[in-house]
């Protein structure tokens, strides 16, 4: 059962497909060619970083420090590890822990220059938390009594041993007042969250209760005020007032001079809805992510086009998204009339990056179903929309993976030709070795064996320069 969730592929496919992925900025997909190529080879540190940038992006910052943990649990020397993992504590929050590990690849690469960037954001990070030393100046008795008051304080609250009553239980729970004007600027839309829980624990009655499951409806409402107050800690740190203050109005000024910009909240929705719709598709759920998709769909068909200006683009997005989840799902018409659906919108607002994505799409729903013919005709059309080269290696090497499957082993050599070619220009050892082996292959077909023999020792060096033992041994 384990081996039918891993589609056909090798290892450096499905790294290499993920790359492109990451780097067109569609993380979803990226992560799960991530998690198909460590189930093919658990433990590569490579992949592991990879998959761990991926959940980053996605906003799942507790599977990206495991993924970046894990990639330096044989090798505490890895340098990408160490930059992973301070990334994804930075943007935990954990400022002093980030720029430890900045320090440590620091020194082990002085050469990269991000982790001199990373040793100084960190610094600032902590700066804005908590002051730079030459603004701290004690300078009397009662300051200092203050301070040793606030920990022993905390050293009191730290004491879960001592029992207490039931109201003195509440009363420790409430905690004290903040300045409500300035924590309504940190959370936004979500201080009416904070605000309604808190009403809640003066319930009692219903903080007694429990829920279906048996646990307690006050460690729900608590671990909800608790998290809010963390994040609002977390965005003064990243974020303080004075910062806030200034892009307001910057944001005002633009406004006045008639630059057009969705409602703030509006676009928060958006962006947190299509993470979700990615992340539910990635791990494994595509049917949620196509209902989640759908939905979101329903919605901004209901909307005026001048409450959301990039309303034909998003169209776009979420009939990708539900194209997608249906092919995952094996349903391959609706698939391919949702990708469909997307290519529409991008050719009507003449969007470039939504027709390449489109047409990319569709392109594998035709590949998936044996269509090859259909397959080739629309990853041509993509051809001259390649962005890169990397992108270029991969879709000459598919379109003559095709021809290869319609036994047109000329028209397959020709175009695993271009691939190694585009490779070659962008230094990728693995597409080379991809691009060679489809040549080799194409020259058996043409019964061109001295020279296919030839071809496949090329590819044969490729594979033992990228230690990929699985290819060396099909070769």
């Amino acid at each position: 059962a384990a081996e039918e969730k891993v589609p056909p592929g090798t290892f450096p496919s499905f790294m290499a497909e993920g790359t492109l992925l990451a780097r067109r900025g569609e993380h979803g997909k990226a992560l799960a060619c991530f998690s198909n190529a460590l189930k093919l080879r658990a433990g590569d540190k490579h992949c592991l970083v990879a998959r761990s940038e991926c959940y980053l992006r996605l906003g799942d910052t507790e599977n990206a420090l495991r993924d970046a943990e894990a990639s330096l649990q044989n090798d505490k020397t890895f340098s990408k590890g160490l930059y992973q993992k301070a990334e994804t504590l930075y943007t935990m929050g954990d400022f002093e822990f980030a720029l430890v590990f900045y320090h440590r690849g620091c020194r082990l690469r002085p050469d990269l220059q991000k982790f001199a960037l990373g040793i100084e954001k960190a610094q600032e990070a902590i700066v804005n938390c908590i002051g730079s030393p030459s603004s701290v100046k004690l300078e009397s008795r009662e300051e200092l009594c203050f301070v040793s008051r606030q920990a022993e304080s905390r050293k009191a609250n730290q004491k879960p041993q001592i029992k207490l009553t039931k109201d003195q239980k509440w009363a420790k729970k409430q905690k004290p007042v903040r300045n409500p004007k300035i924590e309504q600027q940190l959370l936004g839309e979500l201080y009416a969250d904070k605000t309604y829980l808190e009403e809640l624990l003066k319930d009692k009655d219903l903080m007694e209760s429990s829920t279906k499951q048996g646990g307690k409806v006050a460690e729900l409402v608590l671990g909800g005020i608790s998290y809010l107050e963390s994040r609002s800690e977390f965005w003064q740190q990243q974020k303080p007032i004075y910062a806030r203050l200034r892009e307001r109005r910057l944001q005002r000024q633009s406004w006045a001079r008639g630059s057009s910009r969705r409602p703030a909240e509006l676009g928060r929705y958006l962006a947190k809805t299509m993470e979700d719709i990615d992340m539910l598709l990635a791990e494994g759920s595509p049917g949620e992510s196509c209902r989640k998709a759908e939905h979101v769909l329903r919605r901004v068909q209901r909307w005026p086009e001048q409450e959301e200006p990039n309303r034909s683009e998003l169209l776009g997005r979420l009939h990708s998204c539900i194209g997608s989840a249906q092919l995952e799902m094996g349903q391959v018409e609706a698939a391919l009339q949702s990708h469909q659906m997307d290519l529409k919108y991008a050719r009507q607002n003449k969007l470039p990056d939504a027709m390449s994505r489109a047409l990319d799409n569709i392109g594998r729903v035709y590949a998936r179903t044996g269509k090859f013919q259909q397959a080739i005709a629309t990853w041509e059309k993509k051809i001259p929309m390649a962005k890169s080269r990397l992108e270029k290696a991969w879709l000459c090497h598919e379109i003559g993976r095709c021809y290869l499957q319609l036994d047109e082993a000329e028209a397959a050599k020709n175009y695993g030709e271009k691939s190694l070619q585009a490779a070659d220009e962008e230094g990728d050892v693995k597409w080379q070795l991809h691009a060679t082996v489809l040549v080799a292959e194409a020259q058996v077909k043409l019964k061109d064996h001295w020279a296919a023999i030839l071809t496949f020792e090329r590819a044969l060096e490729k594979a033992k320069l990228t230690a990929d033992r699985a290819a060396q041994k099909a070769i």
